[in-house]
């Protein structure tokens, strides 16, 4: 039997969602204000929490923010409850990691559609959960002490699922250890002071994100966020520099794989500085098709490639209509099919 749990200071609200979800067949626990609602839901571990955005002692934000900082609750599918109807709010509650938003009034069936329809996408969520860390093994070659450590604090890791255009982490927050994407992706960006976004990389499966801020112990220079639903393994930071200091080949490794980073921030800055439109575009996505999992394919926004390339929106379209007619690529949407990468390798300046 799932369970539900409601945060609501409504009553009549309240008593008429248990009623219609224990006729349904769920377990419904009850709380009136934030933070009995936040004690609840880490001792129950409901399966869903449904929660009102104007709560007393804590709101329905701040219950959200606080049970996507706890390892324990950040997973479960949560609701906002709300009779607010301005968007503003409503793109808060998701940009926040709400998985819905049901405005009041709503009927039964909205309800427990809403209700049904996380439920079921958080289960198959969950079945990637387990995936073991494939290619963690590369950071030591061959047999050892270290290899031996190594998966040990593999098989203790701990996993985090980032749901789409959820913040991993912001520039300016201190790491924790070193994060692998298990599946998904995550895309590291800074921020101007007029608002402009620079995607400063992509990252997926397999890859580790946080490197230069652990190495050198400071602060994440640039904000991590999940391009789609992803799940990275959080490695904890003091065992993973315990083990750098005391195996060679698990450093050395490091050093390469951050050498690779540096190198790839090179050329974008040299793209950015030197090269024209055509040719910087070119580049982007030659560099993107190299981390594609299908061969000479890339799946990326309008926005997104401007981001990276540092042009106008209006500037990619038409480059890529240019590119289109030219017969370089074919494009469907955000799919990026490359038909000629030796044109685009060889683009002039």
């Amino acid at each position: 039997m799932k369970t539900i749990l409601i945060i609501e200071n409504d009553i009549d609200i309240r008593e008429s969602c248990v009623e219609i979800l224990e006729l349904s067949g769920y377990s419904v626990l009850q709380a009136d204000n934030g933070k009995s609602g936040l004690d609840i839901a880490i001792e129950q571990q409901p399966d869903l929490i449904l929660c009102d955005i104007m709560i007393p002692q804590i709101d329905g934000y701040g219950v959200l923010y606080l049970l996507n900082k706890n390892d324990i609750t950040a997973d479960i599918p949560f609701i906002f409850l709300t009779a607010k109807t301005d968007i503003i709010n409503f793109r808060k509650g998701m940009d926040m990691g709400a998985d819905d938003y049901l405005m009041k009034p709503f009927d039964d069936m909205n309800l427990l559609h809403a209700i049904e329809t996380r439920i079921n996408k958080h289960v198959r969520q969950k079945s990637f959960h387990g995936t073991p860390a494939e290619n963690l093994e590369t950071l030591v070659a061959g047999p050892g002490k270290g290899i031996l450590e190594l998966n040990e604090l593999v098989a203790n890791r701990k996993l985090k699922l980032i749901k789409r255009k959820q913040i991993l982490y912001y520039e300016g927050d201190t790491p924790m250890g070193l994060y692998q994407v298990v599946k998904g992706s995550i895309k590291t960006i800074k921020i101007a002071d007029d608002g402009r976004q620079l995607i400063t990389g992509f990252y997926k499966k397999n890859d580790y994100i946080g490197i230069h801020a652990l190495l050198i112990d400071e602060d994440f220079s640039e904000t991590a966020e999940a391009v789609e639903n992803t799940s990275v393994y959080l490695l904890p930071k003091d065992q993973v520099i315990n083990l750098i200091n005391r195996y060679p080949e698990i450093s050395a490794n490091f050093i390469r794989i951050l050498s690779n980073h540096i190198h790839e921030k090179e050329e974008q800055m040299l793209e950015l500085a030197y090269h024209s439109v055509r040719k910087r575009m070119a580049r982007v996505l030659l560099r993107l098709s190299k981390k594609s999992t299908e061969l000479d394919e890339i799946t990326i926004s309008r926005e997104e490639l401007a981001a990276i390339a540092g042009v106008a929106v209006e500037t990619v379209s038409r480059t890529l209509s240019d590119f289109k007619c030219e017969g370089i690529l074919e494009k469907n949407g955000d799919l990026i099919k490359l038909l000629n990468p030796e044109r685009l390798a060889k683009m002039k300046n």
